[in-house]
């Protein structure tokens, strides 16, 4: 795509950035079929090349308008395009770009900026996890909508405290503590069991990307450099106690810091530092082909009478898309015997959570909740599983059927069998 980028971004990180994205694309439209908003809305604009276009004409010069604005909003930064895409266009990096522009030349509503500022500061503050604890212990008193985004209170469970040779950095998250504890300390207990052992670093906290993505880059930036620091005793060159690995169990996360080298890789001080985080940062299921061995000795012993829920995983659009993890979940837990399945429709599309998308855009969210949820049940499964927490409390939100992180439940086979080996009986 030919670009003219007017004087004020000519020379820029940004511009030179966006103007190379923009010149790979070639229109052709292939987007538009694995776009979840073009899908129900229909319209060009909704689409990845139309938001292109929109995105290409105001760094020519055109003024945005607040219709501009809210064609980008409606985007769910899904990149299912850029798996679609021949070209190789890197979506995701310009409408980042893109949304930082319009948002400096459009001012929003009042009641837009109030919930995005709650949202960038209350998620990421040390007053959420009270606040939720609060919020679960009168859910059954809140309206449905808020109901929706509480989950209910979650035991935790033990963190071991076993030392191993092999060692890794977890980042635990934000609101993940305070909302579905159990997620962390169930995925140490399974690294444990195969001989790996977690170590918590309490000073990491959000990892960036609900400030970034609400268009306070400025602020998602410095949420990024302060993981950093906490990082760097553990991950420097000359580590005197080295880890092998930073593990992500939340694909949303995953996804940021593994972006860490692009997104500071103009600030002198910590461009090196962050190309080093993302270079040994993981998701939990790239750990898993390496711990199968293990983990298949440990449940060779389960029961063949009790060979556990029939699953219905779905991917993260942060694992299959952002990350460009496919296959590696299902394979792993099929390979340790549960029984597994995708949707057979849409399982690439977006479930609907992307993040705070479905506080923002709530109709847009619900429409895809729903469709998701419509074929995933067509499986009749006994439980849904994901590998984010975004997707598994909005998923949640529309059925009955427990959706859980697929860590869960392999720590659950694990304990079983554990608990199976000491009792009288076996």
């Amino acid at each position: 795509m030919q670009t003219q980028l007017s004087p004020e971004y000519q020379g820029t990180p940004d511009g030179r950035t966006a103007e190379a994205i923009l010149r790979k694309c070639v229109h052709c439209g292939f987007c538009t079929s694995t776009c979840p908003t073009y899908q129900l809305l229909g319209d060009e604009l909704d689409g990845p090349r139309g938001r292109i276009y929109l995105i290409k004409q105001v760094l020519e010069g055109a003024t945005p308008t607040r219709a501009t604005q809210q064609h980008l909003d409606r985007c769910l930064t899904c990149r299912n395009c850029e798996s679609t895409c021949p070209s190789g266009v890197e979506y995701g990096h310009l409408v980042d770009i893109g949304r930082k522009v319009v948002e400096a030349r459009v001012e929003r509503p009042l009641t837009e900026r109030a919930w995005r500022w709650v949202l960038k500061e209350g998620l990421t503050s040390p007053l959420f996890a009270p606040a939720m604890k609060l919020g679960q212990h009168v859910r059954g008193l809140l309206p449905e909508t808020l109901r929706d985004k509480v989950p209910a209170r979650q035991e935790a469970g033990h963190w071991p405290t076993r030392a191993h040779a092999r060692r890794v950095l977890m980042l635990e998250g934000c609101v993940q503590p305070a909302m579905m504890p159990n997620i962390n300390t169930a995925t140490a207990r399974v690294l444990d069991a195969a001989g790996v052992q977690v170590i918590r670093v309490p000073q990491a906290g959000c990892c960036g990307a609900v400030r970034f993505h609400l268009n306070d880059q400025s602020g998602g930036l410095t949420h990024m450099r302060a993981n950093i620091d906490a990082w760097w005793p553990w991950v420097r060159p000359d580590a005197p106690e080295p880890v092998e690995a930073i593990v992500m169990n939340a694909s949303g996360c995953g996804v940021t810091v593994k972006e860490y080298g692009h997104l500071l890789r103009h600030d002198p001080a910590y461009a090196d530092k962050a190309r080093r985080v993302s270079e040994l940062t993981r998701d939990l299921s790239e750990l898993l082909p390496d711990l199968l061995p293990a983990l298949r000795r440990l449940l060779t012993h389960r029961r063949p009478a009790s060979p556990g829920p029939r699953l219905a995983f779905h991917p993260p659009c942060t694992l299959q898309h952002g990350q460009r993890l496919r296959g590696g979940v299902e394979q792993c837990l099929a390979a340790l015997g549960f029984e597994v399945q995708m949707a057979r429709n849409e399982s690439h599309l977006c479930c609907g959570s992307a993040g705070t998308y479905s506080v923002l855009q709530p109709d847009l969210a619900r429409q895809l909740r729903d469709r998701k949820l419509g074929h995933l049940r067509e499986l009749e499964p006994a439980v849904i599983v994901s590998a984010n927490i975004g997707c598994i409390t909005h998923l949640q939100s529309g059925t009955d059927t427990p959706v859980r992180h697929w860590i869960e439940v392999l720590d659950e086979a694990l304990t079983a069998v554990a608990e199976e080996a000491t009792s009288p009986a076996a």
